[in-house]
């Protein structure tokens, strides 16, 4: 059963794995069973019996990519100071990871919002949840350097998180589509320039 169990789980990581770099690269709603089942070589039925529907593989795919972001971006600031530190650091995690372009590296939730902005639907709701849930890490640290003392008092932590968001959604589109090797660099000044006007007088760091 164990040899079963470890068989099964390779071929389920090889669907996911597949899965996950097509739609990285066209898309989550350009998925497909039977495309998958090509790339692994795996039978469609076969790729069908892992994995439920094409509905519940997409839903895999964008719990996969939250994990992902989430050991990349928001697991390494927490070893970090709680407040204006922390956030920084998710900030410059987050860019660094939009740096990336190579195969694979696409935001899916900001190519998912262009892709379904329009529509409705379970996979809608789901891309929709994923960026409240970014949007919700971000707020708790805004608040926390709120608390610390790091920012002023009467920050709007919603306000500044979806300026922060806003820097997000322009920097992977002059990363990736512009694919001017500035962006970066002008993202950090901008994030810069955005923090100094949210920072308490008080706050030396």
């Amino acid at each position: 059963m164990n040899t079963l169990s470890s068989k099964s789980e390779a071929t389920y990581s090889a669907i996911l794995g597949t899965a996950y770099q097509m739609a990285a690269a066209d898309g989550i709603g350009k998925l497909s069973l039977g495309e998958v089942a090509k790339r692994t070589g795996i039978s469609k039925s076969g790729v069908f019996s892992r994995v439920g529907s094409l509905e519940a593989l997409q839903g895999d795919v964008l719990d996969e990519y939250d994990r992902r972001f989430a050991e990349d971006v928001f697991m390494p600031s927490l070893k970090l100071a709680p407040g204006l530190p922390r956030l920084v650091a998710q900030v410059e995690r987050w860019i660094a990871r939009c740096r990336d372009t190579g195969p694979g590296s696409g935001c899916l939730y900001t190519a998912g919002a262009f892709e379904f902005d329009d529509l409705d639907g379970a996979l809608r709701d789901r891309l929709q949840q994923g960026v409240e849930r970014w949007r919700a890490s971000l707020r708790k640290t805004v608040l926390q350097a709120m608390e610390l003392g790091h920012l002023r008092p009467d920050t709007d932590a919603e306000q500044l998180v979806f300026e922060i968001y806003c820097l997000i959604v322009g920097l992977l589109h002059d990363t990736r589509f512009m694919r001017d090797p500035a962006a970066p660099g002008r993202m950090m000044l901008a994030f810069g320039r955005l923090i100094s006007t949210y920072k308490s007088f008080t706050y030396q760091g």
